[in-house]
């Protein structure tokens, strides 16, 4: 901010009175306004200057009046009210909104893929837009100790590096892990690092996931963001430009439960009535759904048969059934065939 009111002086649009620490008043002052006001908190004169004194810095009522002016120049709206004998002054009309922040900080704390400490250096930079009576608020509903965060303190930068390489059309190279017994990082195929070219970032099953092709295996694959390492630019350019415009990201995430992979199906579900609204939860509202009977509806669903799949069918419990394919039907039995034996039944 410093540097705006800088240029702004020097640009002539304001003279500059006189008085102790004049270049950083403007400054201070917008950050007075900005931490001690807000729709339900005000400031009078006499505490504007009193705050500003705490910085050493020293004006007369008059100038501070041109000043409260002037900051709608840095987009900080103030708004004066006379209450009783005096006017109170508070800042009008933030970016931001209170609930639209709990929005974010809420959608921040529940997000695995960021760390417990990015988290709070991300929340900490949000109570930064209200006041310090709002931050307070902000930090009431804050819970992050004890939440499932990954522990992967790049992946901030790996989110931010992989659209850079999409928008440069290069190809990039990472190491790639997995957690082993002893809760240590254990890099996948001996280290190898991996040459893929990024087509898209994906949000699914609260985790991030790389949309892209391996010119290796000739296919698409995807890759959890939170367990890629020291992800680097290639200088090779992508490859898989016709593999992607056939496909549809939403679809391609739809279709994967749990990001797991499997061969693409379309698959028959005989429905209970009482449980259309989960169905539509998780294939959309273009589903098509036909009767079969008074209690039930069948509908076609594209899947890629996995057993995450066929668990979300197991979890549905007797309210939803496989009918079709043949193949699909011939998998869900076995793998119920499977449960029974490592269950003793």
């Amino acid at each position: 901010m410093c540097a705006i009111l800088y240029s702004y002086y020097e640009k002539g649009n304001t003279y500059m009175p006189k008085g102790t620490n004049q270049k950083l008043k403007l400054y201070r002052l917008a950050q007075i306004m900005l931490e001690n006001t807000d729709d339900e908190h005000y400031i009078t004169m006499p505490e504007i200057m009193e705050e500003l004194g705490k910085y050493e810095v020293t004006a007369d009522r008059k100038t501070i009046y041109a000043d409260l002016r002037d900051l709608s120049v840095l987009g900080i709206e103030v708004e004066g009210e006379p209450i009783g004998n005096r006017y109170h002054y508070r800042v009008v009309n933030r970016p931001f909104e209170l609930p639209e922040l709990k929005l974010l900080v809420d959608s921040i704390q529940s997000s695995k893929f960021i760390t417990e400490k990015k988290t709070n250096t991300l929340i900490k930079k949000l109570e930064k837009l209200v006041s310090k009576y709002d931050a307070q608020r902000l930090q009431r509903q804050v819970y992050v100790s004890g939440r499932i965060k990954t522990m992967n303190e790049s992946i901030y930068y790996t989110v931010d590096a992989i659209p850079n390489a999409i928008s440069e059309n290069k190809k990039i190279k990472f190491q790639y892990f997995q957690w082993n017994v002893k809760k240590e990082m254990e890099l996948r195929h001996g280290g190898a690092w991996y040459h893929i070219s990024p087509w898209g970032l994906s949000w699914d099953d609260e985790n991030y996931y790389m949309i892209g092709f391996d010119s290796e295996a000739q296919k698409i694959k995807h890759y959890r963001v939170d367990k890629m390492l020291k992800i680097n630019l290639s200088e090779e350019p992508r490859d898989g430009k016709e593999a992607f415009s056939k496909l549809n990201m939403a679809d391609y995430t739809k279709k994967s439960f749990g990001m797991y992979g499997g061969k693409e199906e379309k698959v028959k579900l005989l429905i209970h009535n009482d449980l259309v609204g989960v169905i539509i939860d998780r294939f959309g509202r273009d589903i098509m759904l036909f009767p079969a009977d008074a209690d039930h509806v069948t509908a076609n669903v594209d899947v890629r048969v996995s057993r995450q799949f066929l668990a979300w069918v197991f979890s549905l419990g007797p309210n939803v059934k496989i009918l079709g394919p043949e193949d699909v039907v011939e998998t869900m039995k076995r793998e119920a065939s499977r449960l029974m034996e490592q269950y003793g039944g």
